[in-house]
């Protein structure tokens, strides 16, 4: 296949997005083809922008892949973990301590996955300049603009940033990426991430808010979710069913509204009979102030995030 794909700082987002990639490529080399020559896709790829990866021209598609962590240690947790992914997880190459100038040197795309606090640093090593000429780099940390990422690149690096989450790990995710208009860079980015799940390209005026809504979210939706099966295992049921029926129930709805168009209210409304027993449970959330709770989560979630990337000095 095509391109170097580098991951700098391959953490728990980073084994996501690749776990992700490596799913859909596994699954486009065992596919069948359609009538038309394409690859049929695989019952297990759901998202409805998997087609554009499964169809896409193997020179858009990454064929090497190149991991850098900054412990030793890290490193061969994550070898084993790229191992269990299957033949291609096992082809991913881990360099643990090395630096990233050699690794950015050998690759075309580079997805930088660090801690917002210490991108700066890597991108200003020493040797990075001369390695980043001319390449694309995607940035998924948390409050890091732009102009920062501009700032510390040389301009003929293009930069995007992207917010993801961490259910790209089963092809489920949920990307947001600021506009590009280079055609080639636009289908790279959205190859790597379709094969994860959704992807979205938004102004970076609303990445704070997608940070809080699509990269924060698994969490808070987790919390609602751990609150359900509690609820259901102190009315008797095993918690193991109560926790399917609690995941399944939240999952469907999710899709409900996806690919059912059906805004919230009306799945809402459509299981609200009169004197049942959903309304009586409606307006004891409300009572709990879980709506406008909720809400604030996000408020909150987005004014931390905007100062995640920030210098804490100034």
């Amino acid at each position: 296949m095509g391109y170097t794909l580098a991951v700098l700082g391959c953490g728990t987002m980073g084994i996501a997005i690749l776990s992700g990639v490596l799913t859909s490529l596994e699954a486009r080399l065992s596919q069948p083809l359609h009538s038309n020559g394409n690859v049929e896709p695989p019952s297990g790829i759901s998202t409805p922008t998997a087609d554009q990866f499964l169809d896409a021209p193997e020179e858009s598609l990454p064929g090497k892949f190149i991991a850098t962590v900054g412990r030793e240690e890290t490193g061969r947790k994550l070898k084993k973990t790229f191992a269990a992914m299957g033949s291609l997880g096992g082809s991913v190459e881990v360099r643990a301590g090395e630096g990233n100038v050699r690794t950015v040197k050998e690759a075309d795309v580079i997805l930088v996955c660090s801690k917002p606090q210490i991108a700066k640093s890597i991108l200003l090593e020493q040797g990075m300049s001369e390695a980043l000429e001319g390449k694309l780099v995607i940035s998924i940390c948390a409050g890091v603009t732009i102009s920062q990422l501009q700032s510390w690149v040389p301009e003929s690096t293009k930069v995007v940033r992207a917010m993801p989450n961490t259910n790209c790990k089963i092809q489920e995710g949920m990307t947001v990426v600021t506009p590009i208009s280079d055609a080639l860079h636009r289908t790279l980015i959205l190859n790597i991430f379709t094969s994860c799940g959704r992807c979205r390209f938004l102004d970076e005026k609303h990445f704070d808010a997608c940070t809080a809504l699509a990269g924060s979210g698994p969490a808070f939706v987790a919390l609602v979710l751990e609150a359900m099966v509690d609820g259901g295992v102190m009315m008797g049921l095993p918690r193991v069913e109560a926790l399917e029926l609690a995941a399944q129930t939240m999952q469907g709805t999710g899709r409900m509204a996806l690919y059912g168009g059906l805004h919230p209210a009306q799945l809402k409304d459509s299981v609200t009979t009169p004197g049942g027993c959903t309304i009586a449970g409606l307006l004891t959330l409300e009572d709990g102030r879980v709506r406008s709770t909720m809400a604030r989560a996000i408020q909150v979630a987005t004014n931390h995030a905007s100062g995640l990337g920030q210098d804490p000095k100034k």
